[in-house]
């Protein structure tokens, strides 16, 4: 399953103007290629952009919503989890079509707003389950303890819950940056030439040519991915990690 993953990024060394594989020769080129295209690179500040804007929306209402339902459960929360789920189960097709149809009435299409939004559909369900199992976990009794104490709301959040999941949070807003990241049906939709993003980019890319540039970009996006994956690993076990290393 990894064999393709293995195929691009050897690609993106070829020295040849078409991509082949195994490469006949090994040339870093196509780098140099990319950190010299101002279209690519602001393709990857556009998505770097949208990949943190998505990352702090989707991660803020996902934690309240997911403290909320776990804090004050009730029936409400027997409604809000199908509904929060209901993004995932809609073709993208459809979502960035009708967001198309939606951003335009309210007046900001292709900007960078609209594509946060957007991603952040996707994003906040998935940040909602993680911290959900998190709160699932987390001893109540402290927020109460805390309460009884005299300190307001905030206070507690603060001082004794966040300190709790922050492992959890950490590794929600990753996964909501590297869906953000990865994402290509609505914001090819929703993007223009200013606000393209890089998958889009690269799409539009094929369609014209096919050069080991696209190869470059994609190894890019695959070793911020590994990254975020080990960082979150890292963040889960952080305990384990700090005990093997003393």
């Amino acid at each position: 399953m990894l064999l393709p993953l293995g195929i691009v990024i050897a690609t993106s060394f070829s020295a040849s103007g078409n991509l082949q594989f195994p490469p006949q020769a090994l040339s870093l080129r196509w780098y140099s290629a990319f950190f010299a295209d101002v279209v690519w690179l602001r393709a990857f500040d556009n998505s770097l952009v949208v990949g943190v804007g998505t990352t702090v929306v989707a991660t803020f209402m996902g934690i309240t919503a997911a403290f909320g339902l776990e804090a004050h459960r009730g029936r409400f929360g027997d409604i809000l989890t199908p509904i929060v789920i209901l993004p995932l189960l809609i073709p993208p097709v459809i979502l960035g079509v009708t967001l198309l149809v939606y951003f335009s009435r309210l007046g900001f299409r292709s900007s960078y707003l609209s594509i946060i939004l957007a991603h952040s559909l996707w994003a906040t369900p998935l940040v909602f389950f993680v911290m959900q199992s998190v709160f699932q976990r987390f001893d109540w009794q402290l927020r109460d303890a805390g309460m009884d104490l005299g300190a307001n709301p905030i206070r507690v959040f603060i001082h004794v819950i966040l300190p709790n999941v922050k492992s959890g949070i950490l590794v929600s807003a990753l996964l909501a940056f590297i869906i953000s990241l990865q994402e290509f049906v609505m914001a090819l939709f929703l993007s223009n030439y200013q606000t393209q993003t890089i998958p889009v980019l690269a799409w539009n890319s094929l369609r014209q040519s096919l050069t080991p540039i696209v190869s470059v970009v994609s190894t890019f996006l695959i070793l911020i991915s590994i990254v975020g994956l080990l960082a979150a690993a890292l963040a889960t076990n952080i305990e384990f990690v700090a005990k093997r290393l003393s």
